[in-house]
C-alpha cells in the first residue's frame, strides 16, 4: 500500500490545497492554507467532555417524583429527546458518509473527524438522560416517525444529506457545486444553526429553575460544541464562496432565502407543539420573534440580507450558557476545568 504523499504536497504548492475540487492525500493536518480550521480543532480537543461525568441523580429522584414535574414539563423532556437523538444521528451520517468525501482540504477534514465523534458523543448523551430516567426508548427514539413537528424537520433536511452522501454525487461543475454549497449550507446554518435552537432554550430553562439539572448540564456542554459546528461551518461556507465567487448568484441567493424562511416556520411549528401551553416562564410565542432573529443573524454571517424586519432576541440569557471556563466538580472529588467556552461568539 503506498500513500499519496506527492501528490499532497503538489497539492499545496500549485494551489490545489482548496476546500472543495482541490487534490486529497495524507498531509499533516497543521501544514496547509486553512489553519483557521486547525485552530477550530485544537479548541474542540480542548472542550473535551464525557455524559458520564455528569450526574443524573438529582433529576432521576425529581422525575419519579409525581408531583416533581408537570405533564407539560415532561413532555418538554420527552420531545427534546426524540429530536435530538434522530437529529444528532443524521448528523454524524452527514459529515462521515457525506461531507468529508467532497472537502479537499486536510485541515477541515481534520475538525470534520472531531465533529463527527462529537455528533456520537451527544447521542450518548441523550442514551444516558433516556436511561437514567427509565423512559421508555422505543417512545422516544421512534418520534421521528410518530410526531409530526419532528417529522417534518427531518424530512426537510433528507434531501440536503441524501445529496452529500449520495455516492455518484462529485462537484466540479458550476451546477454540482452549488448543490454541495446549498447542501452545507442547510446544514450548518438551518440544522445546527437554527433547527436546535428551540430544545436549547427549553431545557436549559429548566435548569435555570434547579429543575433538571444534569440533563440541563450535559445539553450546556451540547450546546457549546454545536456552537463551535456552526461557526466552523460559517467560516467553511464563505471560504467556498471566496474561492467560487461565480456560485454566489442572485438567484442561488434567493434559493437560500426561501430554505430559511421555511425552516423557521417547521421550528416554530415544533415550539407550538412541544409547548402547547406557557411553562418554565416561556411560551411558544416568544420563539416566533426568536427564531427570526436566529435566521437573520444566519443570513448575516453568510452574506445574505435580513429576512425579516425588527426580529428580537427574547432569551439575552441563552449567551451565558456558552461560558463554561469555570470548575465543574462531577463527582464532588472530580474538578475539571473545560477550556476556551468563554471565548466563542454567541448570538
Amino acid at each position: 500500500m503506498t500513500f499519496d504523499l506527492p501528490i499532497a504536497a503538489a497539492a499545496r504548492t500549485s494551489g490545489a490545497d482548496r476546500i472543495i475540487n482541490g487534490r486529497t492525500g495524507v498531509s499533516p493536518g497543521i501544514a496547509g492554507r486553512y489553519g483557521w480550521a486547525w485552530e477550530k480543532y485544537l479548541a474542540a480537543c480542548a472542550n473535551h467532555w464525557m455524559p458520564q461525568e455528569i450526574s443524573m441523580a438529582a433529576d432521576i429522584a425529581l422525575w419519579h417524583d409525581p408531583h416533581g414535574l408537570t405533564q407539560d414539563e415532561r413532555l418538554i423532556i420527552k420531545r427534546n429527546l426524540g429530536f435530538f437523538a434522530t437529529a444528532d444521528s443524521l448528523a454524524a451520517n452527514n459529515i462521515v458518509l457525506g461531507t468529508y468525501r467532497h472537502i479537499t482540504s486536510a485541515q477541515c477534514r481534520q475538525y470534520l473527524l472531531r465533529q463527527a465523534f462529537e455528533e456520537a458523543l451527544h447521542t450518548h448523551a441523550y442514551q444516558y438522560v433516556v436511561e437514567s430516567l427509565g423512559l421508555d426508548e422505543g417512545e422516544i427514539f421512534n418520534m421521528y416517525n410518530e410526531v409530526p413537528s419532528i417529522h417534518e424537520k427531518a424530512a426537510f433536511l433528507l434531501p440536503f444529506i441524501e445529496t452529500l452522501t449520495d455516492r455518484s454525487f462529485r462537484t466540479g461543475t458550476p451546477q454540482d457545486d452549488q448543490r454541495l454549497l446549498r447542501s452545507l449550507i442547510a446544514f450548518a446554518c438551518i440544522m445546527e444553526g437554527l433547527f436546535f435552537y428551540v430544545g436549547f432554550v427549553q431545557v436549559l430553562s429548566f435548569g435555570r429553575r434547579n429543575k433538571m439539572v444534569g440533563a440541563a448540564e450535559q445539553y450546556q456542554y451540547i450546546l457549546r460544541d454545536e456552537s463551535m459546528h456552526l461557526n466552523f461551518g460559517i467560516d467553511l461556507i464563505n471560504q467556498i464562496k471566496l474561492e467560487n465567487p461565480q456560485l454566489w448568484t442572485a438567484e442561488f441567493r434567493a434559493d437560500l432565502g426561501g430554505l430559511l424562511r421555511k425552516a423557521v416556520e417547521l421550528e416554530c411549528r415544533y415550539a407550538f407543539d412541544t409547548m402547547p401551553r406557557g411553562v418554565l416562564g416561556l411560551n411558544a410565542a416568544m420563539f416566533t420573534d426568536y427564531l427570526r432573529y436566529i435566521a437573520n443573524r444566519r443570513c448575516a454571517q453568510i452574506g445574505l440580507g435580513a429576512l425579516y424586519e425588527e426580529a428580537g432576541n427574547p432569551f439575552p440569557w441563552l449567551s451565558e450558557q456558552i461560558d463554561l471556563k469555570k470548575e465543574k466538580n462531577f463527582f464532588e472529588t472530580r474538578v475539571t476545568e473545560y477550556q476556551t467556552g468563554g471565548s466563542l461568539e454567541w448570538d
